[in-house]
């Protein structure tokens, strides 16, 4: 199992490992969830003081993971939207990193909050 509550902050091989492994996870995800060509995955791995974030950005909603916040439940901000071009889209609604382990739970998380999937 992937350390997610390793900080990535100062540590170039920990965020190397965090982007990839949470890029193959919301691969995953859109291969089993969501339609061909519906969505994107990006990585931006920001500075040496942050995680960065990868985005999974769908028509309907988009989902970012990052180390924003360490606590539980957080680090996963799931949000409606209209298109991917639609940045800001709805409310906040965030889940804990260990959903990456569990892609049915994520899964079913993003469906109760976007009604996707």
């Amino acid at each position: 199992m992937f350390q997610w509550a390793k900080s990535c902050s100062y540590d170039d091989e920990q965020k190397c490992r965090f982007h990839s492994t949470t890029r193959s996870r919301l691969k995953k995800l859109a291969a089993e969830h969501l339609a061909a060509g519906s969505y994107e995955i990006r990585s931006n791995k920001a500075g040496i003081a942050a995680s960065g974030e990868i985005t999974l950005h769908h028509e309907q909603f988009y989902l970012q993971v990052g180390q924003f916040d360490l606590s539980p439940g957080h680090g996963i901000l799931i949000r409606t939207c209209k298109g991917r071009k639609d940045f800001t889209g709805g409310p906040n609604h965030f889940v804990g990193l260990q959903l990456l382990d569990d892609i049915p739970a994520l899964a079913a998380s993003v469906r109760i909050i976007t009604g996707v999937g």
